[in-house]
């Protein structure tokens, strides 16, 4: 899968929070032996509408969702969730002539259980079992350390955090100790990147649409379960963790097998480490994961399924600044380094890039913000320009556009003609 399938870009890595703060998950479970039994119903509903200008101009959103949670306590030590989200996007019925038969179908309507889980304790070890978000990652918008995640790519890495990840089916287990959390986890059944069909706006490979394109997942077997560990610990007020997973790819690797096309997961292994420190009212984090077993696409004709193996080395380190309680800035590099590098394979040796973020708030309610994403080796770019305005404490409204450019063999050149500009309407409740 191409580098691009690595970045989560998008301007607001803590929505993910505020659903969690929407059902009170982190309440003092001391309080639980008299909230036993009970349970709290909230979520939100949310209508978003894109217009893509630059190209042949289309609508490429017209989306109403709906999502519900429900969540309560069923002892001093246990608790449960459970959410789902429906989706109905007019626009795959609207523009029937521009998007092709297979898109339509796949992105008119989607369902999804979000998250369905129990959590209890035993000793010094909490547990978890269900679908559930496991976030291993420290940086602001990106998926470096974030591997475990499954993400919904239709929209690239537009969309806020809390819609773009897929939880998984799994077994965690944690212990929490004075500086020191322990984790182990189980995925029996993992989830996989939705990146749709050829023919939509952002789907990653250079396939014309119609293109036929075989998902091969892999198949329910104890090999090919997910699994993984991490330490983290406060060392003189650096908060440090190491990982390491092994896996089915989230991200699909696309294969030429006797003139047909086959989506598949390899089976690899990552390990990596994050770091973050308060440096006065500054937050310096960092990351940086090691890839082995994953496949490239090559213009190689020798090349065995028009592919070549490399081991990898993603880093990225950032910044954070807060100014005067109302600016925030911040500043990110990142690279991928090829071990095994092939100049057929359509990337540099290292591939670089930045991210700049600044956003400035105008009282409690209006909040403006722009997120600039570079390649430094194309130097093509995403220019991001958002303003929020918190209409009520339930209500929120968005209005932005998602800008591309550069050269057209580059993650964001790719999508020139995709430039849009959008609304969103949100209700929680």
């Amino acid at each position: 899968m191409p580098f691009l399938l690595t970045l989560g870009l998008c301007s607001a890595a803590a929505a993910a929070d505020e659903f969690d703060d929407l059902f009170d998950l982190d309440a003092d479970p001391a309080a639980s032996a008299d909230a036993a039994g009970s349970a709290q119903l909230g979520g939100y509903a949310d209508f978003g509408a894109a217009y893509t200008w630059s190209g042949q101009s289309h609508w490429s959103k017209l989306r109403a969702r709906l999502e519900l949670g429900l969540s309560g306590r069923l002892g001093a030590r246990s608790r449960y969730k459970l959410s789902a989200r429906a989706d109905v996007d007019g626009a795959y019925w609207l523009e029937d002539d521009y998007y092709h038969r297979r898109v339509r179908r796949d992105q008119r309507t989607d369902f999804m259980i979000r998250e369905a889980y129990v959590d209890f304790g035993a000793g010094d070890w909490e547990f978890r079992l269900g679908r559930q978000h496991v976030v291993w990652g420290e940086m602001v918008g990106l998926f470096f350390a974030d591997v475990v995640s499954a993400r919904d790519l239709r929209e690239f890495f537009l969309p806020e955090f809390e819609a773009l990840r897929t939880p998984q089916w799994a077994v965690r287990a944690e212990r929490f100790g004075s500086d020191t959390h322990f984790e182990l986890l189980w995925i029996p059944a993992p989830s996989f990147d939705d990146i749709g069909e050829p023919g939509a706006d952002f789907y990653p490979f250079a396939l014309p649409a119609g293109t036929r394109v075989k998902d091969r997942k892999p198949a329910s077997r104890l090999s090919n379960t997910n699994w993984g560990l991490r330490v983290s610990r406060l060392i003189a007020g650096w908060d440090l963790s190491a990982f390491h997973y092994q896996s089915r790819d989230v991200s699909p690797t696309l294969y030429r097998v006797d003139g047909a096309l086959e989506l598949r997961h390899d089976r690899i292994r990552q390990t990596g480490l994050t770091l973050s420190k308060d440096l006065g009212s500054m937050v310096l984090k960092g990351e940086a994961v090691h890839t082995h077993g994953r496949r490239f696409l090559t213009a190689d004709p020798a090349a065995r399924y028009g592919l070549h193996a490399s081991d990898t080395l993603d880093y990225v380190i950032g910044v954070d600044i807060p100014l005067r309680d109302v600016w925030r800035i911040n500043l990110q590099y990142y690279a991928r380094v090829f071990y095994d590098h092939d100049r057929q394979m359509g990337s540099d040796r290292s591939e670089a890039g930045m991210t700049f973020l600044v956003s400035r708030k105008f009282g409690d309610r209006l909040e403006a913000e722009l997120l600039y994403v570079s390649s430094l080796n194309r130097h093509d770019y995403m220019l991001r320009p958002k303003l929020s305005y918190q209409i009520t404490p339930e209500w929120r409204g968005v209005l932005g556009a998602d800008l591309f450019g550069g050269r057209q063999d580059a993650i964001f050149g790719r999508y020139h003609d995709r430039d849009r500009v959008y609304v969103e309407l949100r209700r929680w409740f």
